[in-house]
C-alpha cells in the first residue's frame, strides 16, 4: 500500500514538473521574441532622435517603418506560437499579443509623423504619440501581471523574482 502511495506521489510529482517546464519554455520563448527587439529599439530611437534634430522626416519615416516590419515579425511569431494547455497560458498569450501590438503602434506613429505632409500634421501626430508614450509603462505592466500570474498559476519563478 505505502509502494503505491510513493508511486504515486513521484508520478504527480513528475507530472507537475514537466507542467511547469512546459510553462517555463513558453515564457522564455516570448521573453525571448521581446529581447530579440531591444537593440533594434535602442538604435531605432537613437536615429529618431538624431534625425528629429535634424528635421530630417523621410528618414524618421523610413526608420519607423523597419521597425514595424521587424516588430510585426515578432508578433507573428506570438500569435502563431501554441499556448501550452496550461493555466493562464491563453491570457498571457492575449498579454503578449496585445503587448506586441503596442510596440508596433509606437513606430506607427513615427512613421505617420514622418510622412506628415506639413507642420501642423505633424504636430497632430506628436500630440498622438505624447499621448502614446504615455501609455506605454501600462502595456509593460499588464504584459508582466499576465507573466506572473502565468507563472504562479504553473509552478515557477520567474527570474528576478
Amino acid at each position: 500500500m505505502l509502494k503505491k502511495i510513493f508511486i504515486a506521489a513521484i508520478s504527480l510529482g513528475i507530472f507537475i514538473g514537466c507542467k511547469s517546464k512546459s510553462a517555463l519554455n513558453y515564457s522564455e520563448e516570448i521573453v525571448k521574441k521581446e529581447q530579440s527587439l531591444s537593440a533594434d529599439i535602442t538604435t531605432t530611437e537613437e536615429k529618431v532622435k538624431a534625425f528629429l534634430a535634424k528635421e530630417q522626416y523621410d528618414s524618421i519615416a523610413a526608420a519607423a517603418s523597419r521597425m514595424e516590419n521587424l516588430v510585426e515579425v515578432k508578433l507573428t511569431e506570438v500569435k502563431d506560437l501554441p499556448a501550452p494547455d496550461l493555466k493562464e497560458a491563453p491570457a498571457f498569450k492575449d498579454a503578449a499579443i496585445k503587448y506586441f501590438r503596442f510596440i508596433k503602434s509606437m513606430y506607427t506613429g513615427y512613421r505617420e509623423f514622418g510622412t506628415a505632409s506639413t507642420a501642423e500634421a505633424r504636430e497632430i501626430e506628436m500630440d498622438k504619440l505624447r499621448s502614446l508614450v504615455l501609455l506605454k509603462t501600462d502595456a509593460i505592466s499588464s504584459m508582466q501581471r499576465a507573466q506572473r500570474k502565468f507563472a504562479e498559476a504553473n509552478g515557477f519563478k520567474l527570474e528576478g523574482n
